[in-house]
């Protein structure tokens, strides 16, 4: 049975730059706290590095032609703030704002609609140092600063703008249990850092709006990510527990946007530990997102924790598990992605649904979905999963959630952080040593689909 999808539905794919491009000092770029981060033995699996990483810096009109030849209508990339900025603010770098022009004209010659991340985890590091990163007071003030510095350079032709990336990986990764860069271990840092995230995007969309919109006509909103929970009985304890979880990841940031605060169980549950918006505040983020932009890969169990001695996973997406009395599991009976997470499509349809049910069935734009499996060309494995999530999505639009695109995760395989390379998510695979692209099977899979608007 054909499943069709909306007749204006985005089809993507999806990469960011230092996953990708390479040229990490080439032609004024400064250094990225991950350039950092990757100097540091033992950080990285293999001590990988995304110093070379695909080289899209210099190849990138051959993945554009890629992208072409698969037939995808739409491209989300991320730019590097110090390859634009190389201390994070003052002088622009000239030959990055080159590199990113080169990028969207190659694009839009292609019939490829950019779609424009501003912050994929890449800060500059002289801000790490200077005003303490995502940490730091004057951080939203510079934000807004270089987002504008984008549109000001871009957005005659970028109509489609995501602020921050998974401002929760950023948070609990980055400044919780310290996997990711600035690799900072803490049980009070991420809150701080998530407090200053939240009110960045929202100053940087405050500066779009008044300035940038009227003119440019296009829109913006943040990305955030979410797995599903499911409650692992039917008990009123382990749904709660299930709704706890849901809200400490994805109500954490999507809840000030569209509710104009943090959920009532983290205030509750945190106390003085979870920073507090003025008034002011509050009414700059209310409303802040045109779209709801969501990356999603996995589904655990949830189950109430607050009797047992310890919280369960601390890296299964779990946050920080102790606040929440919350216990992750997996069915044993789920297939399984070389990240060692669950294989769950109807996780994705319950996911959307709740977004819906939350708040008030915003547009929908799957900016993330996809599996590291091994890096074999006939990546059948890859395709049977696309295939369940995207028959997951058909379906909730199908109940009426308002999901008006999809992209895919990612264009090539690349540096997956502190994976390394060791973790291949792309429907493109990059040949060692000369860095050659050759579609999987999954690429002309996916080209399929563009086409035929849907599943056949």
């Amino acid at each position: 049975m054909n499943k069709l999808f909306p007749p204006d539905f985005v089809w993507g794919s999806a990469t960011s730059a230092y996953q990708i491009e390479g040229g990490w000092n080439a032609d004024g770029k400064g250094p990225s706290i991950w350039d950092v981060f990757c100097m540091i033995p033992g950080k990285i699996h293999n001590n990988d590095t995304g110093n070379l990483a695909c080289d899209h810096y210099h190849r990138l009109e051959e993945d554009v032609a890629l992208m072409k030849s698969l037939g995808v209508k739409a491209y989300r990339f991320s730019i590097s703030w110090p390859r634009v900025l190389p201390a994070g603010r003052g002088a622009v770098n000239q030959s990055g704002i080159d590199f990113y022009n080169r990028l969207i004209d190659s694009l839009l010659a292609a019939g490829i609609e950019p779609w424009v991340t501003l912050y994929h985890w890449d800060l500059p590091a002289a801000l790490e140092f200077e005003i303490d990163g995502w940490l730091g007071e004057e951080i939203p003030d510079v934000f807004a600063a270089y987002a504008d510095v984008c549109f000001r350079h871009f957005g005659d032709r970028v109509k489609n703008w995501i602020t921050i990336n998974e401002a929760w990986v950023v948070a609990i990764l980055g400044y919780g249990h310290g996997v990711f860069a600035p690799g900072k271990v803490s049980k009070d840092l991420p809150y701080r850092a998530g407090h200053q995230l939240v009110k960045a995007h929202a100053q940087a969309v405050d500066v779009y709006r008044k300035k940038y919109q009227a003119v440019q006509g296009g829109k913006i909103g943040i990305t955030n990510n979410c797995d599903w929970r499911e409650p692992l009985t039917d008990s009123a304890a382990d749904r709660a527990a299930a709704e706890r979880a849901l809200e400490f990841f994805l109500g954490w940031f999507a809840d000030p946007v569209y509710k104009g605060d943090y959920p009532d169980c983290m205030k509750e549950r945190l106390g003085d530990r979870l920073p507090a918006f003025t008034p002011e505040e509050k009414a700059l983020i209310q409303g802040s997102s045109d779209f709801f932009g969501l990356n999603h890969y996995t589904t655990m169990y949830a189950s109430d924790a607050s009797q047992s001695a310890g919280a369960g996973s601390v890296y299964g997406n779990g946050g920080l598990s102790e606040d929440q009395d919350v216990d992750l599991s997996v069915s044993p009976d789920w297939a399984m992605t070389d990240m060692q997470w669950a294989i769950v499509p109807w996780g994705c349809r319950k996911l959307l649904e709740w977004i819906a049910a939350r708040y008030d069935n915003p547009p929908v734009y799957i900016t993330e979905n996809g599996c590291a499996f091994d890096g074999k060309l006939e990546d059948t494995e890859r395709i049977a999963f696309f295939d369940g999530y995207l028959s997951a999505v058909h379906e909730a639009i199908g109940n009426g959630v308002d999901v008006q695109g999809y992209f895919i995760w990612s264009l090539l395989d690349n540096f997956e952080w502190a994976s390394g390379y060791s973790k291949k998510f792309g429907i493109t695979h990059i040949e060692e040593g000369t860095l050659k692209r050759v579609p999987k099977a999954s690429a002309w899979w996916y080209a399929e689909v563009v086409r035929r608007n849907g599943l056949g």
